[in-house]
């Protein structure tokens, strides 16, 4: 496994539960900001890694057509939720960790393809002790990407340029040494 590849799944890993899904948070304050109870954060988001959903198509009488289930291409998908009464807000921030291998024109392919999937009525495929939680189509949307050191300046430059929100990711100390022994 490449070093690269290593940091994506090392990052993937992290964000997806709730803990890491706030940690990545606390790194970009306005999104932070959006987690309903502040008090009860870890009550107050779900995290699905790789998510799914289930796209409903309507037919030119704006009746649901048909519908199908499908892997949205985002990495980590972040919902809010009331930590008391436990029912889904209308707030969701996907998440785009830059992959091994993708340019700017992939990364931001993504998050397009991601806009037009959820333009449709939507549900999540939510995950196992979050099943009960009403999951339809949200009101805001917001893209976040993550990006590493070793990310090329173009792509952060055109995410930049493109206005949409970024952090850089370093590796951590532990992260160094898994890095060191999967190249031996």
């Amino acid at each position: 496994m490449d070093v690269q590849q290593l940091e994506y799944e090392t990052l993937l890993s992290e964000y997806s539960n709730r803990d890491g899904a706030i940690a990545l948070l606390k790194k970009y304050r306005p999104y932070l900001e959006m987690i309903p109870s502040l008090r009860r954060p870890s009550e107050s988001v779900i995290a699905i890694p790789l998510p799914v959903a289930k796209i409903r198509h309507q037919n030119g009488l704006s009746n649901f057509a048909s519908s199908e289930v499908t892997l949205l291409p985002c990495d980590l998908a972040i919902l809010m939720c009331d930590a008391e009464w436990k029912i889904k807000m209308g707030v969701e921030i996907l998440v785009f960790i830059h992959g091994p291998g993708e340019d700017f024109s992939n990364l931001l392919l993504r998050w397009r393809q991601t806009q037009i999937l959820l333009h449709n009525e939507y549900e999540w495929i939510m995950p196992p002790g979050d099943q009960h939680m009403f999951s339809e189509r949200a009101d805001q949307i917001y893209p976040l990407f993550v990006v590493f050191e070793a990310t090329p300046e173009r792509i952060k430059r055109g995410l930049t340029g493109a206005s949409l929100p970024f952090l850089m990711e370093t590796p951590k100390n532990r992260e160094n040494q898994e890095i060191m022994a999967a190249q031996f």
